[in-house]
């Protein structure tokens, strides 16, 4: 366990506690009511004011005046949970059969109330606004982050800070990918649209199986021969429904799949050339190419002074061998939304341990709480300089 300066053992204990409960009581994305009601009774405990009738729920968003408020700073955690069976003999199991907190956001939302509880207790050291935001449907659209956007949460923010506890980085190291840190996540559906008829007879057919193996080939040539080669992306097909027959030749065939992207350019690159593709390469068979985008996240940018900053608190709060590079990831985050309005930062906070040893989205997954101290004690920090 990292050494902590301003977090004691009773707030630890407590946070603990906290998300043991969030972890038995799990709720799917836009569900998360009974987590929200939880939330505010705890906060109103504390004495910190909640923007009750400004912001869509299960949101919850509350307010904390520094003893200055010349800035204002945004702190998030998701509460959502997953659709998965959990599996183990941990003593605070999901209780709900199907539902599990597979992705440390009970731990993200123990913490940021640990925060909120601790800034009660020492009104006096924060002088600077706090906006805790306590985000539904991360895991699923629509989006919890990009709603809470659009509703004018960050409106009067200067900066925003939110962290993620991580099985793939080693328990006491605490880092971020600088810039491009994670993908863009959107999905199409394709249908192509020929002419069926007999197997043995595929001059009298525009074969839709055999269009969309040039579609597939082509989509490939967008990230090896389109996108700039510094720009990682990947177009992956999940899906393919076709005919059931050994000797007809389908009239239809529908395609799924997902564009991911680390940078802004390069995920209107790939759904511009999805789109054109499929067109011109279903028209040149004479048959029709009907494309469908599917929006989601975009790419999640750390600005670089705010990377700057946060690399600085974390050598001085726990030493200079604490803070380790995070490589950019091409899976997607819908804290992405917030860092698109304005400079911040998403930070990993590792906690990879024989009790950690499953990856995020795993039955078998579960935090280790040795790591929670870390990310208290780092968001009060964020908040207070």
């Amino acid at each position: 366990m990292l050494q902590t300066k301003l977090v004691d053992s009773d707030i630890i204990a407590w946070t603990i506690k906290q998300r043991r409960h969030f972890h038995m009581h799990p709720e799917l994305s836009g569900q998360e009511y009974e987590t929200a009601a939880y939330v505010k009774k705890k906060l109103t405990q504390f004495g910190i004011s909640i923007e009750e009738k400004k912001y869509s729920a299960p949101n919850v968003v509350a307010y904390f005046k520094g003893t200055e408020g010349k800035k204002t700073i945004a702190l998030r955690a998701d509460m959502d949970a997953l659709p998965l069976y959990e599996e183990g003999d941990k003593p605070y199991i999901s209780t709900v059969p199907g539902v599990m907190h597979g992705c440390g956001h009970d731990g993200h939302t123990a913490t940021l109330l640990a925060v909120a509880k601790w800034m009660s207790i020492n009104p006096h050291l924060v002088k600077n606004n706090i906006v805790f935001i306590f985000q539904s449907s991360e895991e699923a659209s629509p989006s919890g982050a990009k709603q809470l956007v659009e509703e004018g949460v960050l409106d009067n923010v200067d900066v925003i800070y939110g962290i993620h506890y991580m099985s793939n980085m080693p328990l006491g190291k605490i880092g971020f990918a600088a810039g491009p840190a994670m993908a863009s996540c959107d999905d199409f559906d394709i249908i192509i649209e020929g002419k069926g008829g007999h197997g043995g007879s595929p001059h009298e057919t525009i074969d839709p199986i055999y269009i969309s193996t040039h579609l597939i080939q082509a989509f490939q040539s967008i990230i090896s021969r389109t996108l700039n080669p510094l720009h990682a992306g990947v177009v992956s097909f999940g899906g393919m429904q076709a005919g059931n027959s050994y000797n007809v030749i389908p009239d239809k065939v529908k395609l799924q799949g997902t564009i991911r992207a680390l940078t802004y350019e390069g995920a209107e690159l790939l759904h511009k050339k999805t789109a054109q593709l499929t067109e011109s390469i279903c028209t040149s068979f004479g048959a029709k190419g009907h494309y469908h985008f599917i929006e989601g996240t975009p790419p999640l940018y750390n600005h670089p002074e705010a990377c700057e900053f946060v690399k600085e608190i974390i050598q001085k709060t726990f030493g200079e061998d604490v803070f380790s590079p995070y490589d950019p990831v091409l899976v997607a985050e819908d804290y992405a939304y917030y860092l698109k309005e304005k400079v911040g930062a998403f930070i990993i906070v590792g906690m990879q341990s024989e009790k950690s040893q499953y990856p995020h989205h795993h039955s078998k997954f579960d935090i280790d709480e040795e790591a929670i101290p870390a990310g208290i004690e780092l968001m009060i920090q964020l908040a207070l300089n």
